[in-house]
């Protein structure tokens, strides 16, 4: 009998409060675990755990993985995995279903959790805030290969996330001829979609619904982070929550006599890990190893007969969103989450993929769902996962990632070396800098299809960005500032 990967047990949760009612990281994972092994309503899972996975959040700790497994009396000496931002947190749960469908490990388990919200608490309290000190280092320390960025957008955006989508996203609107406020009415429309689903979340951060005006218009509540998005355009990552699965062989599942209703499988999943820094993408409206592994997912839907009645697209901000329903070709009207999205349900940094699967898993459970399709991002839009999780058993877990059969179509374009020119606009974005100057950064294309990075100062051409449409016109720059338009 083939090793079946299983999910036997699964939690979520969230903290909210003062400063004193509020746990560290390390506290809420632990919890996190021990709801999930209560979930699986044999507290002897926990003796068959051969492994911890943990994706890198804020915080410091080397290895919460083993503190836990000590905490918890675990039978075994878990292997731990830590894996930095950069890993796709799908990865873990795919290398667990890998691990247990070979027969090398009998049952795994995955969580993630962040504690902002104290860190955030402590400062308006004025209360010192200590993590607990963890020096050993896990077994394996897990980090991406290449950099997120180009020199020239680190230059201009830094590494604040909310820039180089706000690029992506003008480059899609343009893409999709949308005229500035139809384009703003949309997106509009759809985060009021998620903020109703949000509500009825009951692991959700936020406890109300926004209207799709105040979505839309930046306010005082909703300032302008970086155009065409405002705060509640953007995930929401000073939370205190955490998430935990279990994942088991079956016949552990059957040895335990682990109910049949608590048993979700894993059904497909494929990544592309191809990296690709924004600037040097040949479309910044669109990836090539997404559209792939989009592509590859949805085969395996079709081969194994089975239909998706609920999705859960990565939500960081709006680009993503549109990305993924565009490569899986979702009807327009289709929901797209069953968290109520990242800005809305929250977005722990690095753990939001392990809070949707956990949501989809509940639901598949309950009987409202068959098979679920979750979606996952790391970095920025540079790398992406597809899950398919389902109530029935099919042929195995079936694995694929597109990596190397993109990295032979998709090639990063060369940048410009001109320190003087033209060029077109193909993305751009404004905001507010650290000494609360606005600045615009724009992407340009030269004569030679090379790319540069552009920024500007002045207000009377950042005035025009903001009122009309410019990917696609030209502009000059001179030793990486626009001097003309």
């Amino acid at each position: 009998m083939i090793n079946r990967p299983v999910v036997v047990g699964v939690a979520a949760l969230q903290q909210k409060g003062n400063f004193e009612e509020l746990d560290e990281a390390l506290i809420l994972m632990d919890k996190a675990a021990k709801s999930a092994i209560e979930d699986v309503g044999k507290e002897s899972i926990k003796n068959y755990i051969d492994e911890i996975r943990i994706p890198k959040g804020f915080w410091k700790y080397r290895d919460p993985g083993k503190w836990i497994a000590k905490n918890n009396n675990f039978k075994k000496d878990p292997t731990t995995y830590v894996t930095k931002i950069g890993v796709l947190q799908q990865n873990l749960i795919n290398e667990a279903c890998l691990k247990i469908q070979k027969g090398e490990i009998e049952a795994s388990l995955i969580m993630g959790g962040e504690a902002r919200y104290k860190n955030l608490r402590s400062k308006i309290e004025k209360k010192s805030f200590k993590e607990e000190k963890l020096e050993e280092n896990p077994n394996f320390y897990i980090k991406a290969k290449e950099d997120l960025y180009g020199d020239e957008e680190l230059e201009a955006l830094g590494a604040m996330a909310v820039g180089y989508y706000a690029v992506i996203e003008t480059a899609l609107r343009k893409a999709h001829n949308e005229e500035i406020k139809e384009h703003k009415e949309k997106i509009g429309k759809q985060y009021k979609q998620f903020s109703d689903v949000a509500l009825k979340n009951k692991n959700a951060w936020t406890d109300e619904s926004f209207s799709k005006e105040e979505i839309v218009f930046d306010s005082k509540k909703n300032k302008l982070m970086a155009y065409p998005y405002n705060k509640l355009h953007c995930t929401s990552w000073n939370v205190n929550q955490s998430a935990a699965l279990i994942i088991c062989n079956e016949k552990i599942a059957d040895k335990l006599m682990i109910d049949a209703t608590q048993r979700v499988y894993p059904i497909a999943s494929t990544e592309n890990n191809h990296m690709i820094s924004v600037q040097q993408r040949p479309k910044l409206y669109e990836s090539f190893g997404m559209n792939y592994a989009a592509k590859m997912i949805m085969s395996y839907i079709k081969k194994l007969e089975i239909d998706i009645d609920a999705y859960d697209l990565y939500s960081c901000f709006p680009a993503a969103v549109k990305m993924f329903k565009n490569s899986l070709k979702i009807d327009d009207g289709k929901p797209l989450t069953v968290t109520g999205s990242m800005p809305f349900a929250g977005g722990p940094l690095n753990s939001y993929v392990l809070h949707s699967s956990v949501e989809m898993i509940k639901k598949i459970r309950a009987n409202e769902i068959s098979y679920g399709l979750v979606t996952g991002v790391s970095g920025m839009m540079t790398k992406q996962s597809f899950c398919v999780w389902g109530k029935e058993y099919k042929e195995g877990f079936i694995h694929y990632d597109v990596t190397k059969k993109v990295i032979s179509k998709e090639s990063p374009l060369n940048l410009s070396s001109k320190l003087h020119g033209d060029g077109k606009i193909i993305g751009y974005t404004f905001f507010e800098n650290n000494n609360q100057n606005m600045i615009a950064v724009l992407y340009l294309e030269d004569e030679d299809c090379h790319r540069k990075v552009v920024t500007s100062n002045k207000l009377e051409f950042i005035n025009v960005l903001k009122d009309e449409e410019w990917v696609g016109k030209r502009i000059k720059y001179s030793r990486n500032q626009v001097v003309s338009w």
